[in-house]
C-alpha cells in the first residue's frame, strides 16, 4: 500500500490516491500538510498510463543501420532485405534494440506494447524469440503482446513456407495472428488463415489492413463479414486501415458500421502513414489516415499508435505516444482530450486492458506529468514524468532547462 500525494487530475481536482495490490484504492482530497508516506508529485497532472497499440520492436531504431535513401516504402523494404541478407540483423542484435525502445516507452509513460514482429520463411520464429527476450527483461514494469506477422505470399504453394513460419512462432508463443491480406491476390484466404490459427490457438488477430491510398482495395470490409460470419470471439484489430479514408462518405459510413458490428477495434498510425503515404501526389497529398469520423460515428474503439521508430519505414519518432497524440490533433483534426484517450484508454480497451478513469477499482497503471493540462502534455512534451505500473513506481525523468542570458 502506498500513496501518491499532491497530484492534479485533469478535472481540476487536486487529490492524494492510494494504491494497493496493483488498483487505485482511496482517492481523496489533497489536503496542505496532511502526512501521507508514498510519491510528493508536486502538483503535476496524474492521467491514465498510455498504451502503444502498434510497435515494430524487431525493427526499431535501425534507421542508420539499415539506410532508406528513398525514404519510400518500396525503398524500406528492399533495404530491410538487403541488410537481413547481408547479416546485419541478428538476433542479439534485434533484442538489444528492443530493450532500448522498450526503456524508452516506459520512460514515456508507456505501460503496455502491443509489438508486430517478422514472421517470415528464412527466419521462421527467431525474431519473435529475439522480441520475446527483450520482454522477459521488463517482467512486471511493461506488458508485451507479440503479433507474429506473417509475410507475404501466405496463400497458394508459394505460402508454404510463411505458413510454415507461422505453425513455428505459433509453438514458440505469440499472443496474435498478424499479416498483410492487401498485399495478395487472396486476401479473403489470409483472413481466413488468420482466423483459423487463431481460433486453434486461442489468440487474437491483428492484421495489417488496406495500408495503401488506392482506393480499389478494401478488404476490411471483406475482414468485417468474415469475423462476423465465424463468430470469432478473440480480441480483433485492423491497423492502418488506410484506404477507408478515400472512400465516398457514403462507403465510409457502410464499412464502418460492419467494423463496428464486428467489434473490430481499429488503429490509425499517423507517424508512419504520414512519412510514406501520399509520395506520388504532387498535389493535394493526403494524409494517409483512415475515415476517423466515419468510424467514430458507428461506435468503433479507435486507438492511435506510432508504428515504426526510427527504422528504415520512418526515420524520425521519439516512442512517446505524446508525440502521436499530437500527430492526430494537427493531421487527424482530433481535439486533445480526444488524442490522449486514443493513446491511452482507447488503447488499453483495444489490447484488452482494463481503462484507468481514476476511480477506486482502477488499475494504478497511472503517469504523472509537469504540465498544465492534457492540452498542454501534448504541445510541450515535457520529460519530467513520474511512471507507476500496478502502483508501482517504475520510471523517473525530470527535465531541466538553463537560459544563460549573459
Amino acid at each position: 500500500m502506498s500513496w501518491l500525494t499532491n497530484a492534479r487530475l485533469a478535472d481540476g481536482r487536486h487529490v492524494d490516491l492510494r494504491t494497493a495490490d496493483g488498483r487505485i484504492a482511496e482517492v481523496v482530497n489533497h489536503e496542505p500538510g496532511a502526512t501521507r508516506s508514498g510519491t510528493d508529485l508536486g502538483g503535476w497532472l496524474l492521467m491514465a498510463a498510455m498504451a502503444e497499440p502498434h510497435a515494430h520492436l524487431d525493427k526499431a531504431l535501425t534507421a542508420d543501420l539499415v539506410p532508406n535513401p528513398a525514404g519510400d516504402l518500396s525503398g524500406a523494404i528492399t533495404a530491410w532485405i538487403a541488410a537481413a541478407g547481408a547479416g546485419k540483423i541478428t538476433p542479439d542484435g534485434i533484442t538489444a534494440r528492443a530493450v532500448d525502445a522498450m526503456e524508452r516507452l516506459i520512460t514515456s509513460g508507456v505501460t503496455v506494447v502491443r509489438t508486430h514482429v517478422n514472421v517470415i520463411d528464412s527466419i521462421g520464429a527467431t525474431a519473435v524469440s529475439a522480441v520475446r527476450a527483450a520482454a522477459d527483461q521488463f517482467d512486471g514494469l511493461l506488458e508485451v503482446q507479440i503479433v507474429g506477422l506473417v509475410g507475404s505470399p501466405m496463400m497458394g504453394d508459394g505460402g508454404a513456407g510463411m505458413r510454415a513460419a507461422l505453425v513455428s512462432a505459433l509453438e514458440a508463443g505469440l499472443d496474435f495472428v498478424g499479416g498483410c491480406p492487401h498485399l495478395e491476390e487472396d486476401g479473403l484466404g489470409v483472413i481466413n488463415l488468420a482466423i483459423e490459427s487463431a481460433t486453434e490457438a486461442g489468440i487474437g488477430i491483428d492484421l495489417h489492413v488496406d495500408e495503401t491510398l488506392d482506393p480499389t482495395m478494401l478488404r476490411l470490409e471483406t475482414m468485417a463479414q468474415r469475423i462476423l460470419e465465424t463468430g470469432f470471439d478473440g480480441l480483433v484489430a485492423a491497423s492502418h486501415c488506410v484506404s477507408l479514408g478515400m472512400q465516398s462518405p457514403e462507403v465510409q459510413a457502410r464499412v464502418s458500421a460492419l467494423v463496428g458490428e464486428a467489434g473490430i477495434a481499429v488503429f490509425p498510425l499517423p507517424q508512419t502513414n504520414l512519412f510514406l503515404q501520399g509520395r506520388d501526389h504532387a498535389a493535394a497529398t493526403p494524409r494517409g489516415l483512415t475515415a476517423l469520423r466515419a468510424l467514430e460515428d458507428a461506435g468503433v474503439l479507435v486507438a492511435a499508435g506510432a508504428d515504426n521508430v526510427q527504422d528504415p519505414f520512418n526515420l524520425v519518432g521519439r516512442s512517446d505516444p505524446l508525440e502521436t497524440a499530437a500527430l492526430m490533433v494537427m493531421a487527424g483534426h482530433v481535439l486533445p482530450d480526444q488524442a490522449y484517450e486514443m493513446v491511452s484508454n482507447n488503447a488499453r480497451l483495444a489490447l484488452g486492458l482494463e481503462p484507468v478513469t481514476m476511480r477506486v477499482g482502477d488499475p494504478a497503471d497511472l503517469v504523472a506529468i509537469d504540465a498544465p493540462t492534457i492540452r498542454g502534455a501534448i504541445s510541450d512534451a515535457p520529460m519530467s514524468r513520474r511512471v507507476f505500473k500496478a502502483g508501482r513506481l517504475v520510471a523517473s525523468s525530470d527535465q531541466s532547462t538553463t537560459l544563460h542570458r549573459s
